[in-house]
């Protein structure tokens, strides 16, 4: 699976998802994009899940036509989501495309 790390995705949570394949936006120089083109941009180049804290991410889009799903983690902080990342894992392995996933613990 392919993930992208929105800009509040904490970049040592990368090294805990084996077998997937993590860019950040800020690596594609994506940073500056704003949600939608973000979503558009990470679609066209075949991204499965944009991975991000942005909780108002779903709200403010229409994920209804969308290829890309969407997980959300519920805070950037690293030492809290180093403990749930089983959480994590779930949930990649069973969000479907343009579907959304708020996790919580």
């Amino acid at each position: 699976m392919r993930i992208l790390f929105d800009q509040g995705a904490p970049a040592p949570l990368r090294s805990k998802l084996r077998g997937h394949v993590v860019e950040t936006a800020y690596e594609r120089g994506w940073s500056a994009l704003d949600n939608g083109d973000l979503l558009t941009a990470a679609e066209t180049d075949s991204f499965d899940v944009l991975l991000t804290t942005d909780r108002n991410l779903r709200h403010q889009q229409d994920f209804s036509h969308r290829t890309i799903a969407l997980v959300i983690l519920p805070t950037t902080r690293w030492p809290e989501i180093r403990r749930h990342v089983a959480e994590i894992e779930a949930a990649l392995a069973s969000i479907r495309p343009g579907e959304y996933l708020e996790v919580k613990w």
